[in-house]
């Protein structure tokens, strides 16, 4: 529009104007839209809900993992079981005939070989419990863990305690490799490599018994003086054990299976630490892991064996924690139960419950009961220092 000569442009900007107008109007609708469908739940869920989620996964993921187990591992195959019959006043050629074996005109040599680390308490239990039987005592200690962690030589420190073994002991000593990031089972069979051949030093031959367990699965007395006077046995024989942690407060089962006994074949036979048949004897020894005196060998221990991995967070090395997880019979790694049913997992779930029975325990621990009275019903605590 003209007006006394000048050119207006107020109409053109009136348009641009309103579709300006009209755009933040269609924004400003479309954004109510968007909010009144996010009602307060929906918000409540997006700010508050998902990150509590993310966070619980993250504290708790393992336990789903674990209780979904079933669904994607298969339990192992069944061992075939073998009665154990012992009685203090049977014949050892009746003991024999029960189950199915002739009597030997003299027994085999016999041969214990562990790996050691630091449980010095249980190492005197245990070879006092198998001295009578036992020809050669072998012991292979390392400056590393499986994980790779620098640790003293414990066994060489407490020698001195040890001296009713020396006429009988093979004793050797291996460094470690430390690799940085390496798979701690890599360490653990380089190790038994290393046994192997300490073996063989020892003198051990053909036919020879070999018991191959971890320091802490002690087999019975009776069933090695058994297994050596008795003909025809398995050359591999499983030994089923009573499972307990922290001591003998807490029988968990008898599915401790892990340890052998092997006669020997020169060429064959490998010291290891997993299933290599299908024979296991019922009954045959106590495993009594994380059985230590001091707090500082729990700690040591949970950071130092081939699952440190299972430590996830700083306060599980806490030591009132674990103190306390000691006396109520709970998981120091607050794991479920490691098993492949879901019965099973629900019938093991929560703390171990208290045993006051202290029946049918190695000699020796009953013998220094003052000693030892840590590992025993009722007496939960353990030494800080």
């Amino acid at each position: 529009m003209m007006s006394d000569g000048y050119y207006s442009s107020k109409k053109t900007d009136n348009v641009c104007g309103q579709h300006a107008t009209r755009a933040a109007l269609s924004m400003s609708r479309r954004l109510r839209s968007v909010m009144q469908g996010l009602d307060l739940k929906a918000l409540l869920f997006l700010f508050v809900g998902l990150p509590f989620g993310i966070c619980l996964f993250y504290v708790h993921g393992q336990k789903v993992t674990y209780f979904l187990r079933p669904l994607w591992e298969s339990p192992q195959k069944p061992f075939h079981v073998i009665p154990h019959y012992y009685q203090e006043n049977v014949s050892t050629e009746t003991l024999c005939e029960l189950h199915g074996w002739k009597t030997r005109e003299f027994p085999r040599r016999v041969y214990d070989a562990v790996l050691f680390s630091n449980e010095v308490d249980i190492l005197m239990i245990r070879w006092k419990e198998l001295y009578p039987f036992i020809t050669q005592f072998v012991l292979l200690e390392s400056n590393s863990t499986f994980s790779g962690i620098p640790k003293k030589l414990a066994f060489a420190e407490n020698r001195e305690q040890f001296k009713f073994v020396e006429p009988r002991l093979t004793y050797g000593v291996i460094g470690g490799r430390f690799a940085k990031g390496e798979n701690p089972f890599v360490e653990e069979a380089y190790q038994r490599i290393a046994l192997d051949h300490l073996l063989r030093i020892a003198g051990i031959e053909d036919d020879d018994l070999l018991i191959m367990s971890d320091v802490d699965e002690i087999p019975r007395a009776d069933t090695i003086n058994l297994l050596r006077w008795c003909d025809d046995i398995p050359s591999i024989l499983h030994l089923q054990m009573r499972n307990y942690l922290y001591s003998f407060e807490f029988p968990l089962d008898d599915k401790s299976w892990r340890a052998s006994v092997h006669r020997y074949r020169k060429g064959e036979t490998r010291y290891v630490h997993y299933r290599q048949t299908d024979d296991l004897l019922s009954d045959a020894g106590w495993h009594c892991s994380f059985c230590f005196r001091h707090i500082k060998d729990f700690i040591f221990k949970m950071g130092a064996y081939s699952h440190n991995d299972r430590v996830r967070f700083r306060h599980f090395l806490n030591p009132k924690r674990i103190q306390d997880i000691i006396c109520r019979g709970a998981d120091l790694f607050d794991m479920l139960p490691e098993e492949h049913t879901f019965r099973e997992i629900i019938g093991k779930m929560g703390d171990i419950p208290h045993s006051y029975s202290a029946v049918h325990l190695p000699g020796f621990l009953l013998e220094n009961a003052d000693k030892y009275k840590y590992l025993l019903p009722g007496y939960c605590l353990r030494e800080s220092d």
